[in-house]
């Protein structure tokens, strides 16, 4: 009979970061961040920018407008808050 050895070690889930400014911090442990990235069109090859805007779940309040922040994707908080803050990168003047 041959021994099985199991191998327990433990895949580790890579999650997707974002980096953006926040643009609204009205809410209670809620931030609203607009990320901006370039973009190429695909037949004139000409760069722009796009901007997208996340609800990101801020649960010790410490962002605040103007606030540059790193933050990732997590369980659903709510209906459209699916991530949540990592860390403040760069406060506000």
């Amino acid at each position: 009979m041959a021994n099985k050895t199991q191998d327990n070690s433990k895949t580790e889930v890579v999650k997707r970061q974002l980096t953006g400014t926040v643009y609204g911090a009205a809410e209670d442990k809620t931030i609203h961040v607009s990320v901006r990235t370039k973009k190429m069109d695909t037949k004139y090859r000409k760069q722009y920018w796009s901007t997208k805007k996340y609800a990101v779940h801020d649960e010790k309040n410490t962002a605040h407008v103007g606030d540059v922040v790193l933050f990732q994707e997590s369980r659903p908080y709510s209906k459209t808050k699916t991530w949540s803050l990592v860390k403040v990168l760069e406060n506000a003047l």
